[in-house]
């Protein structure tokens, strides 16, 4: 009788692999009166590192302007080291997409907010996201380019 492996799932390690803040009109924005807009943009990375084991990274970028000034500007790429192994095809993808940005991204909201308030400026904290509906409209857009393709 053959032995079919488990799958399985682990963390090896998460780590802040990337970090910038700027904040190019200081001391003078400082002076400035103003709501300040925020504009946050997130994205994802997943690359295979070896057979196995998946390198997934989710990099906020924050830009706060007032009076059209730029303010201050954080990026931030939050990466975590994740064992796969012995997962059929069709599962790996949900798994790098969803549950692997999941783990990730409350070490990410806690380090964005962190580096925010060492500037002297009240913290900026992320929305929860919803990684699964994110993931979800991805594979619906490609679909409906792959679909527009064919015609």
């Amino acid at each position: 009788m053959s032995e079919q492996a488990q799958p399985t799932f682990s963390i090896q390690r998460i780590y802040l692999k990337d970090m910038s803040l700027e904040m190019p009109n200081a001391p003078q924005i400082l002076l400035e009166q103003g709501q300040p807009q925020v504009d946050v943009q997130l994205n994802l990375h997943a690359e295979p590192v070896q057979e196995g084991l998946y390198e997934v990274s989710v990099t906020a970028t924050v830009t706060t302007k007032v009076n059209d000034k730029a303010l201050f500007l954080v990026e931030a790429k939050q990466a975590g080291l994740f064992e796969i192994r012995n997962v059929p095809e069709d599962q790996l993808q949900p798994i790098i997409a969803i549950a692997c940005p999941q783990i990730v991204y409350p070490y990410l909201r806690a380090t964005v907010a962190d580096i925010i308030n060492r500037t002297g400026f009240p913290p900026v904290h992320l929305t929860e996201v919803n990684f699964q509906a994110m993931y979800e409209s991805q594979l619906a857009q490609a679909s409906a380019a792959q679909m527009g393709a064919a015609n």
